[in-house]
């Protein structure tokens, strides 16, 4: 028979977490489910543990070689079976209800995706807060593809969609040939989604909270590179070649590659501080110079210090 929702765990040691993901999925109440868990070559207990689960629900995928986020989901695209698939990382959690509220929500509104609300928790802490206002997401009847562009703005945005964990129909998924791509290692959860929505899906909130976002030091979604905003920037670029855009999501994504940008100044501007490179600092405010807007004190004035000759100019 074939089950409800198809769990994808995309994983890399995370032998500390994977076994309560796995049991979270598990628990889901008043739907079938199955889990694949596509183990992208780890090294340690991860693919183990997974193992002790039972066969008949719990599949584990190993990979040819480590391929990232995008290819160990892909990898598990392949072989899920579900009416829906719900991507759940490694080292979160989902509700016992979460499931059935969200395919309940889709299937009332005849969507094709839906997300709802998270509750983050730190790091060594037990409780969390809620991300996203719960009035705020009741009252969205659907996110757009202009709505989800312009929300996922780097340094603008405080209402990000982007940090939404979607599921989606599988039909349609495959009906689009619709894949992660392989090439990132940040953001392509945000490129899969936009994909989804340019195709034509229908993308509707479920107000509640189900999905458990665990904070981690050093997780590479929280700690943004010069070289992650440069792939961003090119997956952006081939996202706006692949699809026909509207008008509303054209100017959406123009400001969305403007923040990607500063970003990259930003970014590039802090590392020529530290490195103490005059030349470069001076570039880089010249060619950018919105970029020291997003400066903290601190750097601001280690900036005015290395070079107290030079008058800065705030941009307004």
């Amino acid at each position: 028979m074939q089950p409800d929702v198809t769990f994808i765990i995309a994983v890399y040691n995370a032998e500390e977490t994977i076994g309560r993901a796995i049991e979270s999925a598990l628990a889901q109440r008043g739907v079938s489910v199955e889990i694949i868990v596509a183990n992208d070559r780890s090294t340690d207990r991860t693919a183990a543990i997974a193992a002790t689960f039972p066969a008949t629900q719990v599949h584990v995928v190993t990979l040819a070689e480590n391929s990232g986020p995008g290819g160990a989901r892909n990898a598990a695209l392949a072989v899920a079976r579900g009416r829906w698939i719900a991507v759940l990382d490694a080292d979160d959690a989902v509700l016992p209800d979460r499931m059935a509220r969200m395919i309940a929500r889709a299937e009332n509104a005849g969507a094709q995706a839906v997300v709802d609300n998270i509750e983050v928790i730190g790091e060594g802490e037990t409780r969390g807060e809620t991300m996203f206002p719960a009035g705020r997401l009741a009252n969205i009847r659907e996110i757009t593809l202009a709505d989800f562009i312009a929300s996922n703005r780097v340094f603008k945005s405080t209402f990000n969609f982007g940090y939404m964990k979607p599921i989606f129909e599988r039909a349609f998924i495959e009906a689009h040939n619709l894949r992660y791509d392989e090439g990132l290692r940040i953001g392509e959860d945000y490129i899969f989604l936009a994909s989804t929505l340019a195709k034509g899906a229908r993308l509707v909130a479920e107000p509640a909270v189900g999905y458990i976002y665990h904070l981690r030091s050093g997780s590479i979604s929280r700690v943004l590179e010069l070289h992650h905003v440069t792939s961003m920037l090119e997956a952006d670029r081939k996202f706006v070649e692949t699809f026909e855009l509207d008008a509303e999501a054209r100017a959406a994504q123009a400001r969305r590659t403007r923040s990607l940008e500063e970003a990259r100044s930003f970014i590039s501007l802090v590392g020529h501080i530290k490195r103490r490179s005059f030349k470069e600092i001076i570039k880089v405010a010249l060619s950018d110079p919105v970029a020291l807007r997003h400066l903290s004190m601190p750097i601001a004035v280690r900036l005015k210090r290395l070079m107290p000759s030079v008058t800065l100019q705030r941009s307004g």
